[in-house]
C-alpha cells in the first residue's frame, strides 16, 4: 500500500513497518543528491519529526516522519551513494524503515491520485 504525505514522503506499509522515502517530484525539486544523513535504528520519533536529512548541490532539505513510530531499518547504500535516491526514489532509493505505532492512521495519508493532484501533475 504506497501512500503520500504533504511533504513528499512516500510510505510502503508492509504489515506495521513501513518502508519510507521522498518522492520522484522531491527529488526533482532538489536536484542531484549529494549527501544522505539517515536516523540512527531504534530512534523514536513523532508524525513531523525530522527523520532524515538529504542535501542537493541546490539545498539541503529535512525528511520528516509521516507517522509515529521507531526506526527499525536504513538504506545504508543511499548513504554512501546518494544519488541512489535520485536513479530510483520509489525502489532502491528507500531511506529507512519505520515500526508504526497505529497502523491505521495510514488512511489517513494520500493515494498516488490525491499526491498527483497536490503537485499539481
Amino acid at each position: 500500500m504506497l501512500k503520500f504525505t504533504e511533504d513528499h514522503e512516500w510510505i510502503n506499509l508492509d504489515g506495521d513497518v513501513a518502508t519510507v522515502g521522498i518522492t520522484e517530484h522531491a527529488t526533482e525539486q532538489l536536484g542531484d543528491l549529494v549527501f544522505v544523513e539517515l536516523p540512527d535504528i531504534g530512534t523514536t520519533l513523532a508524525k513531523g519529526d525530522t527523520a532524515a536529512t538529504v542535501e542537493s548541490v541546490k539545498a539541503a532539505s529535512d525528511v520528516y516522519a509521516p507517522l509515529d513510530g521507531e526506526i527499525v531499518g536504513v538504506n545504508d547504500a543511499v548513504g554512501e551513494t546518494p544519488e541512489g535516491v535520485n536513479e530510483d526514489p520509489l525502489g532502491k532509493g528507500w531511506l529507512f524503515k519505520m515500526k508504526l505505532s497505529d497502523v491505521s492512521v495510514v488512511e489517513s495519508l494520500m493515494d498516488e491520485a490525491a499526491y498527483k493532484k497536490h503537485i499539481g501533475a
